[in-house]
């Protein structure tokens, strides 16, 4: 679900609502992140593996094709379904910023309702605000930047950015490449 120049206004507005409601949505977003990461799945799949209720479930799933951030893969029983990429780059308003929403942003969000410290951070900054520290967390994890940098560049206790690059980092091992060779030390933000 890549975005070019080239598709007609009203797929591309479409298409930005059908990923806002899987921001607005943590469970939604939970079944796209779960999706993204199986290849595909039933829908018994995903009442075993997300502990749905099968209505629940069959809610969820034919609510993702509906909005098309989600294919059926398979027509015959038990139907399969598989999560569409999505790299989708929104500008603020004021044109200032940039924010792009992938899988791996989506898959944060649905780790809200699991994570208490995501959540405060949605509360506090919003998913533009998270969609920054992910930033800030893959340059961690590269050994790119610290805690205390991103602290002072986002003007938030270093305290805050070492709870949300915690709570952050299971998402960046999953989404990205990480050299492991890499190693930091968080108790005083040095990479070694």
């Amino acid at each position: 679900m890549s975005r070019t120049s080239n598709r007609a206004d009203g797929d591309i507005v479409q298409d930005f609502l059908s990923v806002a409601d899987l921001l607005e949505e943590p469970q939604l977003a939970q079944l796209y992140a779960y999706l993204a990461r199986e290849g595909e799945a039933t829908v018994q799949n995903v009442m075993d593996d997300l502990e749905l209720a099968q209505g629940t479930a069959y809610s969820y799933v034919n609510r993702l094709v509906d909005a098309g951030v989600v294919d059926v893969t398979d027509d015959e029983q038990p139907r399969r379904y598989a999560a569409r990429e999505i790299d989708l780059t929104v500008t603020t308003a004021a044109g200032d910023r940039e924010y792009t929403i992938t899988p791996a942003l989506i898959d944060a969000v649905g780790r809200r309702k699991t994570d208490a410290d995501i959540d405060t951070y949605i509360d506090r900054h919003g998913v533009a605000g998270l969609a920054t520290a992910l930033t800030y967390a893959v340059a961690r994890e590269r050994g790119e930047v610290t805690h205390r940098l991103m602290a002072e560049d986002l003007d938030i206790s270093p305290l805050a950015a070492e709870m949300i690059l915690q709570a952050l980092r299971p998402v960046v091992h999953e989404h990205y490449e990480i050299d492991e060779a890499v190693r930091h030390d968080t108790e005083d933000g040095v990479n070694v």
